[in-house]
């Protein structure tokens, strides 16, 4: 049974790894097929394909595109794109876009509860100032010792409610949909236990994102229990959707589990991966 990862992140977006030091972790957690996914851009993925060549092991082409929902940010894996299909490019290129906007109003907030300097300090964390996101925040305010790890830095910091989140309104859900799909790739809903809306809102999600032309959901991820993988595996029979699994992983420190090590999709999953072997 091959070993496939198909959600990872590299320093093009908000990973603590370069593209080729990624595949070779992944390499080292015997993994076959890898998708790098990195955030809202693709600029890694020629770096990566290299890397993934060099080893032996196959790269899928892989982009998380981030999204607004309902008052709620969702995030949709493009697995299997052409990087260079100018509708896809043209629509990450918006999305970065409001990155930069967002990121000054956050280090405004952050600096009236006492954290200046965040804006330059997340940059320095950040391949591009375009690229700019939470996670660089929460590592500066790391490195200034006001939380002890980032996922401290979230709940006091960068979550709704707190000095340092900003409301922002991402790609539309069918928006990232279409740009997948028009680039030869196929939509995966990622990691759904993340999203707090309860069951009906996510029968409402994934109803929608059935309906505008998504195909796949993340039903093993490093942060969903053996409980909510059989769960998913359930709601992607019941909506026709393809199975995926991926590890989401950032790096040392920040992620749940290496690439590699997570568990195998249950026997009533139709792999995502199915669609292009």
């Amino acid at each position: 049974m091959r070993n496939v990862d198909l959600h990872c992140h590299s320093t093009v977006s908000d990973g603590l790894l370069s593209p080729t030091e990624v595949v070779s972790l992944a390499v080292k957690g015997g993994v076959d097929v890898l998708a790098l996914t990195d955030h809202d851009d693709t600029a890694g993925l020629q770096e990566a394909r290299t890397a993934a060549e060099s080893h032996g092991i196959r790269l899928i082409s892989g982009v998380e595109i981030s999204v607004s929902w309902d008052h709620l940010t969702v995030h949709i894996v493009g697995l299997n794109i052409d990087p260079t299909h100018p509708e896809l490019a043209e629509g990450l290129m918006k999305v970065r876009g409001g990155r930069l906007e967002r990121a000054r109003k956050m280090a405004d907030g952050l600096a009236a509860a006492g954290i200046p300097g965040a804006f330059e300090g997340a940059l320095s964390f950040a391949s591009s100032d375009q690229m700019i996101g939470r996670t660089h925040f929460a590592r500066y305010i790391v490195e200034q010792g006001k939380a002890r790890n980032v996922s401290a830095v979230f709940k006091r910091y960068l979550v709704k409610g707190k000095p340092g989140y900003v409301s922002h309104r991402w790609a539309e859900l069918g928006e990232a949909i279409s740009w997948i799909r028009a680039a030869g790739g196929i939509a995966v809903l990622a990691h759904p236990g993340r999203y707090k809306v309860g069951s009906a809102g996510l029968r409402a999600l994934l109803e929608d994102f059935k309906n505008l032309g998504g195909e796949a959901i993340e039903v093993v991820t490093s942060n969903h229990t053996q409980v909510q993988v059989h769960r998913f595996a359930d709601y992607a029979q019941h909506y026709g959707l393809l199975a995926s699994r991926g590890s989401d992983y950032h790096g040392p420190g920040e992620s749940f589990t290496l690439p590699g090590r997570l568990g195998p999709l249950p026997s009533i999953c139709k792999p995502v991966w199915q669609a292009w072997s």
